[in-house]
């Protein structure tokens, strides 16, 4: 996902401009201080308490242009209206937050008013066009037929006694022909779209890095971009374009 979001940053803005970066929903923040680190203006914006601590402690860590050059805001990503005027931001992420929220048209609305004219918004969702290729690799076939019929990604029987990955909760996921009717109703319509994880997601939580790694992520990197393979991607990353 990274690659692809600086395929299109790098496609769309002059090489070396300072960019202004909203990562909403940052987790950890891995992708906000890597964008940090490569010269951006970046603001994280994350709601859970444990989440923030892990970011800033990552932050604590870098030298210190990196650390004057991203700030961390506790908030929800619904409520982007409350901290940040419209038009702030040349960038605005939002990468696996819609699948924790039933209702994402609020918050979609508000990423696009965070947008400059001709902003980048990067999306990462999960693939609804898709939920059945889970459970059926690995053979949970009840599974598998309840998924063709479902918005959610079930939660999955198996146990770490397996050998694989504990179960999951419920989470949404999202059709990309819905999310692309949604971007066009927003303002910042569907400029290209990528699959994330077309081989991998069946990898077991805590998996050991494999020796080929590198071989590894090209293979995905070119699934990713590849029709039919992006289609059954678990993720979908979506890049739309503030008109």
């Amino acid at each position: 996902m990274a690659r692809q979001l600086d395929e299109q940053i790098a496609g769309r803005f002059p090489v070396g401009r300072r960019l202004r970066v909203l990562d909403v929903g940052m987790g950890r923040g891995a992708q906000s201080l890597r964008l940090a680190r490569a010269g951006h203006q970046v603001t994280g914006l994350e709601r859970d308490a444990v989440m923030i601590a892990a970011a800033r402690e990552a932050l604590a860590g870098q030298p210190e242009g990196i650390r004057e050059r991203m700030r961390i805001i506790e908030g929800d990503g619904r409520d982007t209206g409350v901290h940040f005027l419209p038009g702030s931001f040349d960038v605005v992420l939002c990468h696996g937050v819609l699948m924790y929220v039933e209702e994402p048209d609020p918050l979609l609305a508000g990423l696009a008013r965070m947008l400059a004219p001709g902003g980048l918004l990067s999306l990462l969702a999960r693939n609804g066009d898709a939920l059945a290729m889970r459970p059926g690799l690995f053979g949970e076939w009840s599974g598998a037929l309840a998924a063709f019929d479902t918005g959610h990604l079930l939660p999955r029987s198996r146990t770490e006694s397996d050998g694989v990955a504990p179960a999951r909760p419920s989470v949404r996921a999202d059709r990309l022909a819905t999310l692309t009717a949604k971007l066009a109703g927003i303002g910042a319509p569907l400029h290209t779209w990528y699959g994330v994880r077309v081989f991998t997601d069946t990898a077991p939580d805590g998996a050991p890095v494999p020796e080929d790694l590198d071989t590894l992520l090209a293979v995905e990197d070119r699934a990713g971009r590849t029709d039919p393979y992006r289609g059954v991607a678990a993720l979908l990353h979506l890049c739309g374009v503030r008109g």
